[in-house]
């Protein structure tokens, strides 16, 4: 877990993490924006909290345990009623919210989740904390476009050689039979073994000496074909799909959008 950023919203200061190719928001930070003496343990125990966190669990995390969820949900919005951020975690294996110790300590949430948890604070908090984030992403991608633009200009310098090694070495393999059998924790890592072959974690041991992550190590076609398969992959997911059925389409589109790209006249003109 690695600070990415930090937004301002309405003068408090919200850190922005990223952890397993995925960015997180400091709902302990969102709290101070709170009038008075309250909690998250207080926004939890809300039955329309709980309700929301399990539809989008249902939706993004195939491990969620359904069995402790109704049982939460069952005595949510009781008097008696109390559960922390930690134990909803370890209860149902939720991965949408975070409860961290250490240098970035406190509670993290899915974008999604901490713009729900802004309008537990005020409709107008939500707001703004929506319009910085987008901003925090907008600026993330003008550096990516800069990025491409430096890629482009260092590939000129050697043409033939850039095109030998995509042609030879970033088109992707089909997944073996044990990783149509593996269930993998959450969607970015599913993109990547479509794609790379490999997850977020193996690529980390696998290159101890390198800063950032597999996705800061991308080519344009690459970049290309991730974001088509996020589209995708959100199709396939309202289609009720499975993530075996899912990875081994994503792993078919992979192949056969590399292959196209890398033969492209278009792209190589971008280059």
């Amino acid at each position: 877990m690695t600070l990415n950023r930090k937004i301002q919203v309405e003068g408090k200061e919200i850190s922005v993490i990223f952890d397993n190719d995925q960015e997180y928001i400091s709902l302990t930070d969102m709290l101070k924006a709170k009038d008075g003496d309250f909690f998250i343990a207080d926004w939890l125990r809300n039955r329309n909290t709980i309700e929301y966190l399990g539809i989008w669990e249902s939706v993004y995390n195939p491990d969620f345990n359904y069995g402790e969820f109704t049982i939460i949900k069952s005595q949510a919005g009781l008097n008696s009623y109390k559960l922390s951020v930690k134990e909803w975690v370890q209860k149902t294996n939720a991965i949408g919210l975070k409860a961290s110790a250490g240098r970035y300590g406190g509670t993290y949430a899915h974008p999604d989740i901490a713009f729900e948890f802004g309008m537990w604070i005020s409709p107008q908090f939500k707001i703004y904390l929506i319009k910085e984030f987008q901003r925090l992403k907008s600026e993330e991608n003008d550096r990516l476009k800069l990025d491409w633009n430096l890629q482009r200009t260092l590939s000129k310098v050697n043409y033939q050689i850039h095109t030998d090694a995509i042609k030879e070495n970033l088109i992707p393999q089909e997944i073996t039979k044990q990783q149509i059998a593996h269930v993998y924790a959450n969607e970015a890592d599913l993109l990547n073994v479509a794609l790379f072959g490999i997850t977020a974690k193996e690529w980390r041991d696998n290159n101890p000496e390198k800063n950032g992550n597999i996705r800061d190590y991308t080519t344009l076609e690459q970049l290309v074909v991730l974001s088509n398969m996020e589209s995708i992959n959100a199709l396939l997911i309202q289609q009720g799909l499975s993530q075996t059925e899912r990875l081994l389409q994503l792993n078919n589109v992979a192949i056969k959008q590399m292959r196209s790209l890398v033969e492209n006249k278009a792209m190589k003109k971008l280059k």
